[in-house]
């Protein structure tokens, strides 16, 4: 087995408008990283936050050598604030999480541990979801389930972005230039070694979710849009379905001719306006489909950054 050597722990949590509870989180934090027997250091990825959010990373990166402050040009979204913070991380192992205290950072030291019995990521998985709410706990299950039965990378459930990633599989996530990040299936689309971590999720520690229903369709429409087709060959069954019902209206047509059942065949509205209707929603359908590809394509050939670094606070030190 591949014995990781660790020198250097790089915490990574993106941080948006959560000036209520910032300071305690980071207190959370530190006293875990006060106990690891490694040197460790916190990148906060401030992701155009509108409240004092900036104004309290500065201040406490003023107060904690640990603490290195990058501040995006406006809100790029989690994904791509979890993907500048990997991709700024020094460390040997990165561990990414949310801010809002629902990922335990008593679990670090265990997750290192794992990344020093030779694992490159450790997958941390919520055992049960009762702080979340009835529409989100209905809306996560039908998600996972839908990804896992149409995409073509399978995707944990319940595993969110609370995990360890070594620094080689960092860099092969780095390498994928995709604009729209659907991190969950990205990391299980690199492969190495990896292991889950069950835990029990805290409720958080104030203040409200910032990630909004729209934000969570969004995320939901990368996941399906970016790593699987079967939009596009629901499309190709419906039509081949057509065909087949077409051919079977066609052999009932010659029957009746054959057995002189002529009278059967009068021209009936209702029927054709049903088939019109049920064809012609199928190409609307199906033509939306492949607009949605056709956009996600747009996007990716213009080759736009996935995130802007409005400053950093990093030392020099760690940049070279």
């Amino acid at each position: 087995m591949n014995i990781h050597t660790t020198s250097r722990i790089s915490i990574v949590v993106p941080i948006f408008n959560e000036a209520e509870i910032l300071e305690q989180f980071h207190h959370n934090l530190r006293s875990v990283l006060n106990e690891l027997p490694n040197p460790a250091n916190i990148y906060y990825i401030d992701d155009g936050s509108t409240d004092s959010t900036p104004e309290i990373l500065y201040d406490l990166a003023q107060k904690d050598e640990l603490i290195r402050v990058i501040t995006l040009s406006r809100n790029f979204g989690h994904q791509a604030a979890l993907s500048c913070g990997i991709e700024s991380a020094d460390g040997d192992a990165i561990i990414t999480m949310d801010g809002d205290g629902q990922n335990p950072p008593e679990l670090i030291p265990e997750m290192v541990k794992f990344f020093q019995a030779g694992y490159d990521i450790v997958i941390c998985q919520r055992k049960q979801t009762q702080n979340q709410s009835l529409f989100k706990r209905l809306t996560s299950q039908r998600f996972y389930k839908l990804i896992n039965t149409i995409g073509d990378q399978k995707t944990i459930p319940n595993a969110a972005d609370f995990r360890l990633l070594s620094k080689r599989a960092a860099q092969a996530l780095i390498s994928m230039p995709e604009y729209h990040r659907f991190l969950r299936g990205m990391i299980g689309w690199i492969g190495f070694k990896s292991t889950i971590l069950q835990f029990d999720p805290p409720p958080r520690i104030g203040g409200q979710s910032k990630y909004t229903v729209k934000k969570m369709l969004n995320l939901a429409n990368d996941a399906i849009f970016s790593f699987s087709l079967f939009p596009l060959k629901l499309g190709l069954f419906t039509g081949g379905l057509f065909y087949f019902l077409a051919l079977i209206e066609i052999l009932y047509i010659l029957f009746l001719w054959i057995s002189g059942n002529t009278s059967q065949l009068e021209p009936g509205w209702s029927s054709l306006m049903f088939m019109i209707l049920i064809v012609g929603g199928t190409l609307t359908t199906v033509i939306s489909f492949i607009g949605i590809y056709i956009g996600y394509i747009f996007q990716e050939v213009k080759n736009r950054p996935v995130y802007i670094i409005k400053e950093k606070n990093i030392p020099p030190s760690d940049e070279d």
